[in-house]
């Protein structure tokens, strides 16, 4: 008989300079310790795992952070490690199911790593160079935009005298300028790595999907080869239904569970895919004809927008409307989405 792995679990709660760590062993102990997050301080965290979990299969798991778990995860796979990047909400909810005490650093780590001996969540890939400058580039143009539609409020102010007034113009000027040049850095980026162009064009066929859609798809949805099937890929988002009961009332809504820039950013194309796109037309327009609510059925559009986005890349082919009505999703549905950004 060969010899049986025990498994090791580690969360680890991650801030700006430190890292705080709980590692349940396999004999169900529970220890901690803290580290910088730094290198010295990642090579610190695998050496005192490896020393407290020797011959165990040791899963990692801390929560997305915007950007500060990123150089860890890199160092624990480029270690070999098994390293799972989890999306904080889910780990909330397991918190909550827990009836979670105190919200501490320390409590925080030992949250995830149980989640993680719990549930098991996938391996988190490295985006690759071109992906990541994607990334940073849409994200960035996101962010100006955002920082122009707070401006744009202040002119709705009664107090602005006419030379605040014309601050606020020439910054909501700048910012646009300086979003459009984050959105042609990312054309040309695209541009000029075939892959990610061969994609665009996929996704351009989809009637809703424009340039600016399409390049933040292709930042934020992982790769579809690590996607298992067209529901992983909604749950991804967070648009995958969740039955809410309370007594004999039952009610679907969508998790939120997911990447919430790439929710965002679909929401604007589902409506005009509403409009021009044979397929959401006609699903909507059941939908609302079925007594749903027009946001509920703009949001199981969004879900379904998603889904024929994964549908192209799989397949390789170009939008078409027959497309779903000939046959299933690509995959069937998984336990659960991949990381969960």
């Amino acid at each position: 008989m060969g010899t049986v792995t025990t498994t090791a679990f580690v969360g680890i709660d991650v801030s700006k300079k430190t890292l705080d760590a709980c590692l349940l062993t396999p004999d169900g102990k529970a220890r901690d310790h803290a580290f910088a997050n730094d290198p010295d301080g990642h090579a610190a965290l695998v050496a005192w795992v490896d020393g407290h979990a020797s011959g165990a299969d040791v899963h990692y798991g801390m929560e997305s952070t915007g950007g500060y778990e990123d150089a860890l995860a890199t160092h624990l796979h480029a270690a070999a490690r098994r390293v799972s990047v989890i999306n904080p909400v889910r780990v909330k909810y397991a918190g909550v199911v827990r009836g979670r005490g105190n919200k501490t650093d320390k409590a925080d780590a030992r949250l995830i790593a149980g989640y993680v001996r719990d549930h098991r969540p996938p391996a988190w890939v490295p985006p690759t160079p071109a992906v990541r400058e994607l990334q940073a580039l849409v994200r960035r143009r996101d962010d100006v935009r955002a920082l122009a539609a707070q401006e744009k409020t202040r002119l709705d102010s009664p107090l602005l005298t006419p030379a605040a007034r014309k601050s606020v113009a020439r910054v909501i000027k700048l910012l646009g300028k300086e979003a459009d040049a984050m959105q042609a850095a990312a054309d040309a980026l695209i541009a000029a790595t075939p892959e990610m162009a061969a994609d665009r064009v996929l996704l351009a066929s989809i009637p809703g999907v424009g340039d600016q859609t399409a390049s933040t798809v292709l930042a934020e949805l992982p790769p579809v080869a690590h996607i298992p099937s067209a529901q992983a890929a909604a749950a991804y988002a967070g648009l995958a239904p969740r039955e809410h009961r309370s007594g004999t009332s039952v009610r679907t809504r969508l998790s939120k569970t997911g990447n919430a820039r790439l929710r965002k950013a679909l929401y604007l194309p589902t409506l005009t895919a509403i409009r021009f796109n044979p397929l959401l037309k006609r699903f909507y327009d059941r939908l609302v004809a079925a007594g749903k609510a027009k946001m509920q059925a703009v949001g199981a559009c969004m879900r379904k927008l998603v889904m024929i986005c994964y549908g192209v890349l799989k397949n390789r082919a170009p939008f078409d409307p027959a497309w779903s009505m000939v046959r299933p999703p690509v995959g069937g549905a998984p336990d659960h989405p991949p990381t969960g950004g």
